[in-house]
């Protein structure tokens, strides 16, 4: 399976990533590092993840993240994930 990363995941994280860095750069780079791993893992571990709480679809899933929520989209049509959105709290 493949993942995708939309365009408005790349500017959440891009926000996120430069919010982080203000107050330590190596946590940012760190933090980035240990994401990337996750949704690395997600088709070995898409089982794990719940239905998404934003959207009533049970191909939506949240991965709970370091205070942030992981948005994706299980597209088994296509075999890929696609990664929508990231939130912070």
């Amino acid at each position: 399976m493949q993942i995708l990363t939309s365009k408005l995941y790349e500017t959440q994280l891009q926000t996120i990533l430069q919010k982080i860095a203000k107050e330590n750069l190596s946590y940012a780079k760190e933090f980035k590092s240990y994401l990337d791993t996750i949704i690395q893992n997600i088709p070995t571990k898409d089982k794990k993840y719940k239905k998404s709480l934003y959207f009533d679809n049970e191909n939506i899933k949240d991965i709970p993240f370091q205070g942030c929520t992981v948005i994706f989209y299980v597209d088994k049509s296509n075999s890929s994930y696609i990664i929508l959105g990231i939130t912070s709290k």
